[in-house]
């Protein structure tokens, strides 16, 4: 019994460390290109229709990827990176790879949904389209981002349980690993109430943090 708490935390770890780093990454790639996306449509506020079609092309490309499929074809590239391709920090590269498009248009969508009309009264009181992004659409977008976030946070622990198939540690690898492979039943239920009970945390969190950001505008 005590094998199996030590192995359940251990992987418990694992899962949160490559999550959290991924979402991190994939915010860093994710948010300027949706903001991207939204200023450069043709109804942004500076509209570059090509550049907006190839962007939106490539973003369109990666996300049609499957999460296996992106893992082995990134292997050469992770490898190259960090010298190894199994194990947790090998498995943050393709998991932010995965999560950046998806982080892009839930950016790009959740800023499309704000409202015209303030974009062009933040223009007539002289404010720059920097001013207009960071002043005006950004925060007006927050709560549909924020919950937009939740879902690749709660999208990111599935990826990373498929990870696990690979070597990549974590909730997956203990399931298919200590679990499956080794007919432990008892180790591959717990990996999956460890990660419904994430999952849900998460969601919860989300929700609050949402609802917390729509009572203060």
């Amino acid at each position: 019994m005590n094998q199996i708490f030590v192995l359940v935390g251990t992987s418990t770890l694992q899962t949160l460390v490559m999550v959290a780093l991924s979402t991190v990454f994939a915010l860093l790639i994710g948010f300027p290109l949706g903001v991207l996306l939204n200023v450069t449509n043709k109804f942004g506020i500076t509209p570059h229709p090509v550049f907006n079609a190839v962007l939106s092309r490539i973003i369109d490309v990666l996300r049609s990827f499957p999460f296996v499929i992106l893992m082995i074809v990134l292997l050469p590239f992770t490898r190259l990176v960090l010298g190894t391709a199994i194990g947790t920090a090998a498995t943050i590269i393709p998991l932010s790879i995965a999560a950046a498009p998806f982080v892009a248009r839930i950016t790009e969508n959740a800023l499309n949904e704000v409202d015209p009309g303030m974009v062009q009264a933040a223009r007539a009181m002289g404010s720059t389209n920097w001013q207009i992004i960071y002043k005006v659409i950004i925060p007006e977008a927050l709560p549909s981002v924020t919950s937009g976030i939740t879902l690749t946070i709660i999208n990111l622990i599935g990826y990373s349980a498929m990870a696990g198939t690979l070597g990549g540690g974590g909730l997956g690898d203990l399931a298919i690993r200590y679990g499956y492979q080794r007919f432990r039943t008892g180790i591959m239920l717990a990996a999956v109430v460890v990660i419904i009970i994430l999952v849900a945390v998460i969601q919860w969190i989300g929700t609050r943090l949402t609802n917390k950001i729509l009572q203060k505008r």
